[in-house]
């Protein structure tokens, strides 16, 4: 979907798809202990689950649970994740803010299909992840 506003920009849609997210954020996150990393489109979040095979036993696994929130800031896509959890223990702040730097870089890449645009706004529907970005003329 493109639109031009009255400053001859343009207003570009592009869509990104659970799939595709699961993706991005498997990627994002980079622990190959990690299985079966489900991402579930929420109306306005994601959730983010999946099992960790412990270290020093792969027989046994821990749950890994968070929120995922998308937003702009200054035209870039910010990713803000709350109530990260490893079997219901609270993950570092250094390993959440490495992942929500990682995470929103990656999207913006995936999305993100000019590099003369800022995205104006993210929406998060059940069916995909939409945003909107502004191209300079």
């Amino acid at each position: 979907n493109i639109s031009r506003n009255q400053d001859g920009s343009l207003d570009v849609e592009t869509t990104i798809s659970q799939q595709e997210l699961q993706d991005v954020i498997s990627a994002s996150i980079a622990d190959p202990l990690i299985k079966e990393l489900t991402v579930s489109l929420q109306s306005g979040y994601v959730l983010v689950s999946g099992t960790r095979e412990r270290l020093n036993d792969s027989s046994k696994t821990d749950t890994l649970n968070f929120r995922l929130d998308l937003g702009v800031s200054n035209g870039q896509l910010t990713s803000s994740i709350s109530d990260a959890q490893l079997d219901s223990v609270p993950i570092e702040q250094s390993r959440v803010d490495n992942w929500n730097e990682t995470i929103a870089n990656r999207i913006a890449i995936l999305g993100q299909k000019n590099p003369n645009s800022t995205l104006k706004s993210v929406v998060i529907t059940p069916s995909a992840v939409t945003m909107i970005w502004n191209v300079a003329k």
